[in-house]
């Protein structure tokens, strides 16, 4: 039984590391293209600003399916590396989602004052 949920768990974690690849690919993609956007028609700072938190939003949602991929191998695991690794990526979504909160909300102001 613990071989089948073993092999289940490494099945699990490589399709939601799937997920979080292109999960990261499609936020890059579209800021790429944002970006370009922007570039060519000359927007303003906030319109770029914009495409970067829409971007980092992406980012943040492909370290969350990391988390959880990590998550689900630590517990067949005992070895600290692995533990030590989600603990690091916990902490940078917990960074990340702050600051992009902050910069999401003073956007929104900056926006209120203009209009």
């Amino acid at each position: 039984m613990r071989e089948y949920l073993a092999i289940l768990t490494e099945q699990a974690v490589l399709w939601i590391d799937v997920v979080a690849l292109l999960v990261i690919l499609g936020g890059t993609v579209q800021a790429i293209i944002g970006m370009a956007k922007v570039t060519v028609t000359g927007a303003s700072a906030n319109a770029r600003r914009a495409v970067w938190l829409h971007y980092a939003r992406w980012l943040i949602a492909g370290l969350t399916f990391q988390l959880a991929a990590d998550i689900i191998e630590t517990s067949i695991t005992s070895d600290w590396e692995a533990i030590a690794r989600v603990a690091a990526i916990a902490v940078i979504r917990t960074f990340m989602s702050h600051f992009l909160e902050k910069d999401f909300n003073e956007l929104r102001e900056r926006e209120e004052e203009s209009s």
